[in-house]
């Protein structure tokens, strides 16, 4: 064999034998890594099984909750424990002061929340809700004990000429329309996509995508530049839910119209924009849920149980006040708990 390939070979052989040394060599020390990990993890006690978080003002209410369930459209007077939403600790300071705004399904759940704090902020507010007089006649107390004015309007948001007469309403009570919140819904699981009626999908759409539809349309010719619309979507809307495909589309749909309606309305100086809660304790679910479903409600989410609508009030406010958010359109704002 000539020299040149006797050098050759020895060096393959060598670069060969040397590569099996590092190899060897790394998993040498991947398996020092290893046994220490395996050691510590000996060593410690099995973790309990973490709790729910806690990070607000106060501690809310965890799972399990009392078994329940109710007729729609659902009363928060009945609901155990009581749905949180007087945000004790928030401090107003005039973010929308002598302001006006309408907020739909206002009279319970997210809508009351938002309400007592839009007050609190120096608005005067008009609430529109289905047929609860008891919650309606509770939130108006709560705006008039901010000291400031409301005044409430019983109607079906589907219909168009209820929307035309709530806007209507308003503006002849106060003068003006600064801040419209859509967030009046309907939801209702079906388990079986073939059990999800005609009926069930058209009620549906009629209340979360038209109700919203009509009530912006009326609105808008009202409103300022500097006013606002902040609508209610849903994680369901981001990640679709199986047994919620008509809800889960039609906030979907909620988001698409919020995006498409701030483009339209740059030029009109009218923001736009939305919140899209996780699992809040409010009347929908506990009217929309088995009574076991219920109790064990928001348990799944990674601080292990649902939000109050006190926490997730302040979004709206935010997304409202022009002072916080004039840069601010065309955005969906995810309140999911950490999902």
């Amino acid at each position: 064999m000539p020299t040149s390939s006797r050098t050759k070979t020895a060096t393959a052989k060598k670069s060969a034998t040397g590569k099996k040394t590092d190899t060897a060599e790394t998993a040498r020390r991947q398996r020092g890594v290893q046994r220490k990990v395996d050691a510590m993890d000996r060593s410690k006690p099995k973790p309990k099984a973490p709790g729910a978080m806690q990070a607000g003002a106060r501690r809310y209410p965890t799972p399990p909750f009392p078994r329940q369930h109710y007729p729609k459209p659902g009363e928060e007077w009945a609901l155990e424990p009581a749905p949180l939403y007087d945000a004790p600790f928030w401090q107003g300071s005039g973010k929308l002061k002598d302001k006006v705004a309408l907020v739909t399904g206002g009279d319970s759940g997210i809508g009351r929340a938002v309400a007592v704090l839009f007050a609190r902020e120096g608005a005067n507010v008009a609430i529109v809700y289905l047929g609860e007089d008891r919650d309606a006649k509770a939130t108006k107390q709560a705006i008039e004990a901010e000291g400031r004015r409301c005044i409430t309007l019983r109607g079906d948001v589907a219909k168009r000429a209820f929307c035309r007469k709530a806007v209507g309403e308003t503006v002849k009570a106060f003068g003006k329309l600064d801040v419209l919140v859509n967030n009046a819904a309907f939801q209702v699981h079906s388990a079986d996509f073939a059990d999800l009626t005609e009926a069930h999908f058209d009620t549906t759409l009629k209340t979360n995508l038209y109700g919203y539809f009509h009530m912006a349309q009326e609105a808008v010719p009202h409103m300022k530049p500097g006013s606002a619309i902040v609508n209610t979507g849903s994680v369901t809307g981001i990640e679709g839910s199986k047994e919620l495909i008509d809800y889960s589309m039609t906030k979907g749909g909620i988001h698409a119209f919020t995006r498409a309606l701030s483009g339209n309305l740059i030029s009109k100086g009218i923001r736009v924009n939305a919140v899209a809660p996780g699992p809040v304790w409010t009347p929908l679910n506990p009217s929309e849920k088995e009574a076991d479903d219920v109790s064990q409600f928001g348990a799944r989410t990674p601080m292990k149980r649902p939000a109050q609508p006190e926490e997730i009030a302040p979004a709206y406010v935010f997304l409202a006040s022009p002072q916080c958010s004039s840069y601010i359109t065309g955005e969906i704002l995810p309140i999911i708990g950490g999902y």
